[in-house]
């Protein structure tokens, strides 16, 4: 019985090396035609499914000739200006480089007497080297088809090449100088797909890239935000604004930040820091008076908004922000005004101050009633302003 089972495992096993050397067969005479290769591709890919085969390296080496016959007939027919679908060239390209990665880690196995004897790897090195630049033209082409998942891969495989025991020769690291741009797509695409993952892989060789250091630390600001870490966030914002006042992603998020957090002396110190660089920016100078309208510093923030108005009365948030300093006032003034009666009349001309301010944002921004609407109530109540005051009660019911 047990010589039964040892025939009929060996049969088995003989039927199984039959079988992977005639698919082996059929693919390099597909291969030597040019025919069919994809099927060729795909019978080599299946006998590798199979772990006892992957150290098997004529296997590997025919998995590679139909995928360079096929990126060869595409480039020809690119050549010849015959019909082609560019990304099916670029792909193969990509599969060239996968699969000689993975016979060259078969090709560095040690040998029965622990020897390790490269047999390809200067040979498939040298054929890759010149092929490389096709995987940062992939990159380039699927993010003009906005298809930046894929075009990830391109960059992502370019960078790695100098990871690759393939290519040490080659030293891509200190040789490349299209690496550091090669890392900003990538971030770029991980960006793009909000993948944080992706976007934060190769952050520090892309911050080498001055071409595009700017949207490089505004692409690392929006993904910190997305991970919710706020101190990296706030790092991220603060060094652009520092090294890029005129940009305009990183100042108003950073003071929005700070906004958001009730760290209003360290909003106030981002704007005094872009006036000490550009001292007639009217965004730092109108930020800067909000600000100082929310510290309750008014008086402040009213000298701000009539500089601006001097130059330019159709800036109606400066209008807004002028007319609620008056008004805010006012009212921290009417909440002791028990104590202090002889101040009414005080009190009436601030509001008297913020009247024409606010109207005029009122009549600029009717959809914002929300900002307009409670101040102007109270001012034509205090004011005896029946008329007006009619309107504006119907209205805020």
């Amino acid at each position: 019985m047990r010589r039964i089972i040892t025939i009929w495992i060996t049969l088995v096993l003989s039927l199984g090396v039959y079988a992977q050397k005639k698919e082996m067969a059929q693919a390099k005479e597909f291969v030597k035609k040019g025919t069919n290769l994809p099927q060729a591709e795909s019978l080599m890919k299946n006998l590798l499914k199979d772990s006892a085969n992957r150290t098997n390296k004529k296997i590997w080496l025919i998995l590679f000739e139909a995928q360079k016959k096929q990126y060869d007939q595409g480039n020809e027919k690119m050549y010849l200006k015959q019909q082609l679908d560019t990304a099916t060239l670029f792909d193969a390209a990509k599969r060239m480089f996968k699969t000689l990665e993975g016979l060259d880690s078969v090709d560095m196995m040690p040998d029965e007497k622990g020897k390790v004897k490269l047999a390809y790897r200067k040979k498939h090195a040298e054929l890759l080297n010149v092929y490389r630049k096709n995987l940062f033209n992939g990159g380039a082409f699927f993010i003009n088809q906005k298809k930046y998942k894929e075009a990830y891969e391109y960059f992502d495989l370019y960078i790695d090449c100098a990871r690759q025991p393939l290519f040490t020769d080659y030293k891509y690291d200190e040789t490349d100088t299209a690496m550091p741009e090669a890392a900003y797509w990538a971030v770029y695409c991980g960006y793009k797909i909000q993948d944080p993952k992706a976007t934060l892989h190769h952050t520090y060789l892309a911050l080498k890239d001055t071409a595009h250091h700017q949207y490089m630390l505004q692409y690392l600001a929006e993904t910190y935000k997305l991970e919710k870490d706020d101190k990296r966030y706030v790092e991220a914002l603060t060094e652009g604004f520092r090294r890029y006042p005129k940009f305009q992603f990183f100042f108003p998020r950073l003071i929005e930040y700070y906004a958001e957090t009730g760290e209003w002396s360290k909003a106030l110190e981002v704007c005094d820091e872009g006036l000490a660089k550009d001292s007639t920016n009217v965004l730092y100078r109108f930020s800067k008076s909000s600000v100082l309208l929310s510290m309750k510093r008014y008086d402040e923030c009213v000298a701000i908004c009539k500089s601006l108005l001097a130059e330019c009365d159709t800036l109606y948030g400066v209008h807004l922000n002028a007319g609620l300093a008056y008004f805010n006032k006012a009212v921290e003034m009417e909440k002791n005004i028990s104590k202090q009666p002889s101040r009414r009349k005080e009190i009436n001309q601030l509001y008297k101050e913020a009247l024409p301010y606010i109207e005029k944002y009122r009549a600029k921004a009717p959809e914002q009633k929300q900002m307009w609407g409670l101040p102007l109530y109270t001012i034509y109540l205090n004011l005896n302003m029946g008329k007006e005051f009619e309107e504006i009660d119907k209205l805020m019911r």
